[in-house]
């Protein structure tokens, strides 16, 4: 693989209380030269949640998203505020946007969505062995909590309202993640 290119000059355009547009331009291991323009997010990035149930069962959620104009059905996510690592992060939102709290939260990797121009990280953490507790969150209005099989994956995704990758891509990893442990425990989830 080629080196990285080498940043000649960064330059922001705007920003907001969610997101800066930066110009920046490159120059390329070739010598060819190149100018950008990426958003970045403050803060250490964000967490999706992917709360267990039982060994077919997750919950998500359905939410207004104003990028699509439509409410869509998503896992509990949200940003890592100041001071929180990312499992603290994780149970937060947990408790605000569906109200539990996880006993178990196993970091599952990071995601990304358009790198090219998107500088937002989200890590993905598996909740489980849940327990009820509520929190009060930000959310302009009570979330719906739908309760989805794993293994309905494909009728989920033909439901017009399930589109966002994120969310998507977790659902496959979860239910990879489900069967094996089923499998390693003879037909039943620990």
């Amino acid at each position: 693989m080629n080196n990285k290119p080498k940043i000649l000059k960064r330059k922001i355009h705007s920003q907001s209380r969610l997101f800066t547009i930066e110009q920046v331009d490159l120059e390329f291991s070739n010598g060819q030269l190149h100018q950008y323009e990426r958003i970045i997010a403050p803060g250490a990035g964000a967490v999706l949640i992917i709360p267990v149930l039982d060994d077919e069962h997750v919950i998500m959620i359905r939410e207004y998203s104003v990028g699509t104009e439509r409410y869509e059905l998503v896992f509990p996510k949200g940003k890592i505020d100041d001071g929180e690592d990312i499992l603290q992060a994780a149970n937060r939102e947990c408790m605000e946007e569906i109200g539990y709290r996880a006993n178990k939260l196993t970091p599952l990797g990071k995601m990304t969505i358009a790198p090219g121009y998107l500088g937002f990280i989200t890590h993905v953490i598996l909740a489980e062995k849940l327990q009820p507790e509520k929190r009060q969150g930000d959310e302009p209005e009570e979330l719906q909590q739908v309760i989805c099989n794993i293994n309905n994956i494909d009728e989920l995704i033909k439901n017009e309202t399930l589109s966002e990758a994120r969310s998507i891509a977790a659902l496959y990893q979860v239910r990879d993640i489900l069967d094996k442990q089923i499998n390693l425990n003879n037909g039943k989830l620990t």
